[in-house]
């Protein structure tokens, strides 16, 4: 690219060569649903292991599937690691109960948080087919969002029923009718009816799941012209951000924007990472043939499998490579290992703009949200119908806003306040709803924004959003990226399901305790504890920018004047791109003339590609079973980095300080001064 990057208008659909739309125009496919019979079977209970009685809640799918499980060695045979690995260690008999027909897993609130991993249900519902048998999820409330869009585009049953989950007992023998989703459990007598679906909803399961629906609507989507029209002002008055995005971005242009309402919204990105990109591909082949359009909005990254030097490993990141080639899709839509983690890569590429709609096959894809997109975390089933179609579908949440003032502390960064809003909240989170964030003072950088925005996936919002102000405006005109959409911001007269504050003068440098980031604690305090590691990581999709890695080079050249010269651990360094990795070599006069990478370097850390691996416990600094690390990474879930380890959550100066100290505890613990004209 040369001159200003702007990303172009959404483009019509692209024929191949050769190729009609004309035999797409079939008639609607049979229901896959309607007329089929009780589905029984018995209950499969998750317990909490420390409270008995109580079903187990917050079920993440890396539980569901472990990371090493989440892998397709070819499109012939997507699903069998999936299948081999379904809840491996928080229920090895799993497959065994499942063929003895417990086929109704129950299982608590928050079930299947988490992860975009749509090898979670393929996987789930892969185990049933295999026995003969159909699955059923009775689950509380707060379900993981993508887990069931997911679901509902796979034919996975699903239902959310408290009063069930509570009745359920061990034996108790089930029924579910797929035509009225009612549930029964014929042993207590009892009938329930779930939490209901929006009409759109209801059609994609009646259909029998998203590919359906994607052949039904192919031919139709490649003779529409995208079009974004933005809200006038008086109807912008009463949306957010987020829903000022979804208004302009609807193919139907009579799609109500509110709250439970499932539309149908153009994207202007719709990216694939190596892990998620071949069940992608596999549905755009199943909806268009694989020989009629090329994919739409189409951007794909190695990022999370492809330094791990697994064959296995390798022969997924080449499914991407035959589909990148066979499409011609090339930089920078196309990442190549080492170019960077994707919500890093397409934001410096001008791939990502305020007011773009951006779906990405991985759950941090919420981090768009602090460049003023709708970013959000999607399946692959989702991905590969809008790579067919050109839009998705988007069921419009609750909007909340939380609005930061007073003034940031020292050493305070995004992640101690994205820790302490994860904290206030508690065990309820987000609950599902569109977050928008206001600051007021434009005291956080874009970094911080980055790490706010990124880690709603963990604070299980459907999305995050700044509004695009100076300092986005700032970070576009400083890379040479044109801004194609409109200036917006939250209306006047929005209804905030939510509306409150968070006072950054009362937020201090936070570390988050095994097993949830929500977990956090002030870091002067955890430093008592005097808790010992075995490694440190800084960087990632969450705190991988410059400036991140500038904040802990400034720990560590400061450090170095008081004394403590050579990190007392292990400390390791992910950049968030290979853009990040090459800027880290230049001298920075903030350092003393001394690069970032110099300063790491001359401490005795080591700075490795960028890519997902170690975060989720890939590759060869995935931590042992019995390690320990303080990571400025995203999740501390049971597993998450490594099986057996521990994963404590803090911001990159807390981590650097900590890997000095040789145990937890903030920049404080050196006896450094924090003088602003040197740190900022």
């Amino acid at each position: 690219m040369t001159g200003a990057r702007t990303l172009a208008p959404i483009p019509p659909a692209r024929l191949l060569p050769g190729a009609s739309i004309e035999r797409h125009d079939t008639a609607a496919e049979a229901s896959g649903v309607g007329g089929e019979r009780l589905i029984r079977g018995k209950a499969l209970i998750f317990w909490d292991p420390k409270v008995p009685g109580r079903k187990l809640d917050a079920i993440d799918t890396d539980q569901i599937t472990p990371a090493t499980d989440c892998v397709s060695e070819s499109l012939e045979t997507l699903d069998e690691r999936w299948k081999a690995g379904s809840f491996r260690y928080l229920m090895p008999a799993f497959r065994e109960r499942v063929a003895r027909g417990e086929t109704f897993i129950v299982a608590g609130d928050r079930f299947a948080i988490g992860s975009s991993r749509e090898m979670s249900p393929a996987g789930l519902k892969g185990v049933g087919d295999d026995a003969g048998r159909e699955i059923v999820i009775v689950c509380g409330a707060a379900m993981g969002d993508i887990f069931r869009r997911n679901a509902l585009n796979l034919g996975l049953h699903v239902v959310q029923s408290r009063e069930a989950v509570a009745d359920a007992q061990e034996g108790d023998a089930f029924a579910f009718d797929p035509a009225t989703r009612t549930l029964v459990n014929e042993t207590r007598g009892k009938t329930y009816e779930p939490a209901p679906l929006s009409p759109q909803e209801e059609e994609i399961r009646r259909s029998g799941g998203i590919v359906r629906i994607g052949r039904r609507e192919f031919a139709d989507s490649v003779r529409r012209v995208p079009a974004i029209a933005w809200p006038d002002a008086r109807t912008a008055r009463r949306l957010s951000s987020t829903e000022q995005i979804l208004w302009s971005h609807r193919v139907d242009r009579d799609g109500a924007v509110r709250a439970g309402a499932t539309i149908r919204v153009y994207a202007d990105l719709l990216p694939a990472s190596d892990g998620t990109g071949p069940f992608a591909i596999h549905t755009f082949n199943q909806i268009t043939g694989g020989d009629a359009i090329e994919p739409r909005q189409v951007a794909y990254a190695n990022d999370h499998f492809v330094f791990n030097h697994r064959e296995a490993d390798d022969k997924q990141t080449a499914i991407g490579k035959q589909f990148a080639d066979r499409y011609r899709i090339g930089r920078p839509r196309y990442a190549t290992p080492g170019d960077g983690i994707f919500h890093f890569y397409f934001p410096e590429q001008g791939l990502v703009v305020p007011g773009g709609l951006i779906p990405g096959a991985d759950s941090h894809s919420r981090a768009y949200g602090a460049y003023g997109a709708l970013g959000y975390g999607v399946g692959s089933t989702a991905l590969g119908f809008g790579w067919a179609t050109g839009y998705v579908y988007f069921t419009c949440a609750k909007q909340r806003r939380v609005r930061f003032t007073g003034a940031l502390n020292p050493w305070v960064s995004g992640k101690d306040v994205v820790l302490a809003l994860l904290a206030r909240w508690g065990a309820a989170q987000a609950g599902g709803m569109s977050v928008e964030f206001v600051d007021g003072g434009r005291q956080l950088p874009m970094s911080y924004r980055n790490t706010i925005a990124n880690m709603m996936a963990e604070g299980e919002a459907t999305n995050g959003i700044f509004a695009p102000d100076e300092t986005t405006r700032a970070w576009f005109d400083e890379r040479g990226i044109a801004l194609p959409y409109p200036t917006f911001a939250p209306g006047e007269d929005v209804a905030w399901e939510v509306d409150e504050e968070l006072d950054l003068s009362q937020v201090e440098p936070l570390i988050a305790k095994p097993f949830s980031p929500a977990n956090a604690f002030p870091a002067r305090e955890v430093a008592r504890e005097r808790l010992a590691f075995d490694k440190a990581f800084i960087g990632s999709c969450t705190n991988g920018g410059y400036s991140d890695l500038l904040e802990a080079a400034l720990v560590l050249r400061a450090g170095r004047e008081k004394g403590a010269t050579r990190t007392a651990r292990e400390l390791v360094v992910f950049p968030g791109s290979g853009g990040v990795k090459r800027d880290i070599e230049r001298a920075d006069q903030r350092l003393g003339g001394e690069s970032i990478a110099d300063v790491l370097r001359s401490a005795g850390a080591e700075i490795r590609e960028s890519w997902c691996g170690p975060c989720f416990g890939q590759g060869p600094d995935a931590l042992a079973k019995g390690q320990t690390a303080i990571t400025s990474f995203n999740r501390n879930w049971t597993n998450r980095m490594g099986v057996g380890g521990l994963g404590y959550l803090a911001s990159p100066a807390v981590v650097a300080a900590s890997a000095l100290l040789g145990y937890m505890g903030p920049p404080s613990e050196l006896g450094i001064e924090w003088k602003a004209e040197r740190f900022v």
